[in-house]
């Protein structure tokens, strides 16, 4: 809770997508006279534009009283205002690359892209080009972004540097905030594909456990036994059996740092030959020594986990079509 303002700001709500929004609670006093909110919005919450918060009026992202309102709404006294925005993050430049593009589809709204092993999806500490953003500045001017500040635009939801798949991007501010409540919402169907080790006693399954940051790796994550860490589900399914290994469908509840790989890791179950959560030793097998010289042939093969965003489903932020890739 902010004491100057009284506004409530929370990105770490439990149903948020990691990193990529913020929700503000605010409520009225009783002395609250009738105001547009987009005007009362603006003029509380700082460095937010009145176009912004109207897109947002647009997506049905400001409820009043748990009831989406309209950018012309009159606020009145003891109304619960509760918005939902795109994160602003740190400030700091970010260039245009010339990086090709694999586009799986295309149209004024939206733009899904196939994107490969090795590509980070947005600049940060590290990592500030060859990425996604970096790729879509060049190819696309005017993607939706906040002026001034370090951006990622057009961008909804992120998957891990060597994790390969689908990434949704709008083109538009309007078509940013209805996906982004969709993602807040759950009702975006995500589906991935990963090679673990070992078998499974059950074909499928529900990971429910918290995930926040390891207590002395900080680099990593981990599954938390207490009531910290950030709300986590991970639906599995066995798709074949392969011995040593399997492969598997994981649909996606909550979209959470690492999550699958986290999740799978706290079961017995790391991704194959992920290196940060140990799935890149010899998990199951035999201790000969041409079993050994098999799976380091394998490893080369695939040198980084083996997690693919498989498939995505969505509504069209226009045309209200359910889509699915």
């Amino acid at each position: 809770m902010d004491k100057q303002t009284g506004i409530e700001i929370n990105n770490s709500e439990q149903d948020i997508e990691d990193g990529f929004y913020e929700r503000y609670r605010i409520v009225t006093d009783r002395g609250q006279e009738p105001y547009r909110i987009d005007k009362f919005l603006a003029d509380r919450i700082e460095k937010i534009s009145r176009t912004k918060i109207q897109y947002a009026a647009d997506a049905n992202c400001i409820l009043v009283n748990n009831k989406p309102v309209k950018s012309n709404y009159k606020i009145k006294p003891h109304d619960e205002i509760v918005i939902l925005l795109s994160e602003r993050t740190n400030e700091y430049s970010v260039l245009p690359e010339n990086i090709p593009l694999d586009i799986l589809f295309e149209d004024d709204h939206l733009l899904l892209v196939n994107k490969p092993a090795g590509m980070v999806v947005h600049p940060g500490l590290g990592n500030f080009t060859g990425t996604l953003v970096n790729a879509l500045l060049y190819h696309y001017e005017q993607l939706p972004k906040k002026e001034g500040e370090a951006y990622r635009p057009g961008l909804v939801h992120r998957i891990d540097k060597n994790t390969t798949g689908i990434v949704i991007i709008a083109k538009n501010e309007l078509s940013l905030q209805h996906l982004a409540k969709q993602f807040f919402n759950h009702t975006i169907n995500r589906k991935y594909y990963a090679l673990v080790w070992g078998e499974f006693d059950h074909e499928e399954g529900t990971i429910n456990a918290n995930i926040g940051r390891h207590p002395r790796l900080r680099k990593l994550f981990t599954v938390l036994t207490d009531d910290t860490g950030k709300h986590a589900i991970t639906h599995y399914k066995v798709l074949q059996n392969l011995g040593y290994v399997s492969l598997i469908e994981c649909r996606l509840e909550t979209g959470r740092t690492h999550q699958i790989r986290v999740h799978m890791q706290s079961i017995g179950h790391s991704v194959f030959n992920d290196d940060t959560y140990g799935g890149n030793r010899i998990l199951r097998g035999t201790i000969y020594t041409k079993y050994k010289q098999f799976i380091d042939n394998c490893f080369t093969i695939i040198p980084r986990q083996a997690l693919h965003a498989k498939s995505l489903g969505f509504t069209h932020p226009a045309t209200g079509k359910e889509m699915y890739f």
